[in-house]
C-alpha cells in the first residue's frame, strides 16, 4: 500500500506535474515526473480513465500501479511528483507487464528532467 503522505490528492499537484514535468510513455502508460520542486516526501498520483474499462477493471489496474509505486517511492528524491496515466490496453496487461512499463517510463522521464 502507498502510504498517505505518498500520495497525490489536489487537482493542483496533478496539474502542475503534468504541466511542467517530463512525460514518457509506452502503449499501456505514461509517466509524467517533476523532479524537486520542495522538501516533502515524493507524491505518486494516478489517473485511470473509463477507456481503461469498467469499475473493476480500472480499480484492478489503479492497485497494481498503486502497488508498484509503493515498492518504488522511496527510491524518488525528496519532492518530486510522478502522475501515472493508464491507457487503455493496461487493462489487459499483466502486474510485470504494467511494472516493466512503468519503471521503464519513470526512468526514461526522470533522465529527461533532468536535461531540462
Amino acid at each position: 500500500m502507498l502510504p498517505a503522505q505518498h500520495r497525490m490528492r489536489r487537482g493542483d499537484e496533478f496539474a502542475d506535474a503534468i504541466r511542467f514535468g517530463a512525460r514518457s510513455g509506452t502503449p499501456r502508460v505514461v509517466v509524467h515526473y517533476r523532479g524537486s520542486t520542495r522538501a516533502d516526501p515524493a507524491r505518486v498520483g494516478f489517473v485511470v480513465s473509463k477507456a481503461v474499462g469498467g469499475a473493476v477493471q480500472r480499480n484492478l489496474v489503479k492497485r497494481r500501479l498503486r502497488a508498484i509505486s509503493a515498492a518504488r517511492v522511496q527510491a524518488l528524491p525528496a519532492g518530486s511528483s510522478v502522475v501515472v496515466r493508464a491507457l487503455a490496453p493496461a487493462a489487459a496487461a499483466t502486474y510485470p507487464e504494467l511494472e516493466r512499463d512503468m519503471v521503464r517510463c519513470l526512468d526514461r522521464s526522470a533522465r529527461a528532467e533532468v536535461k531540462r
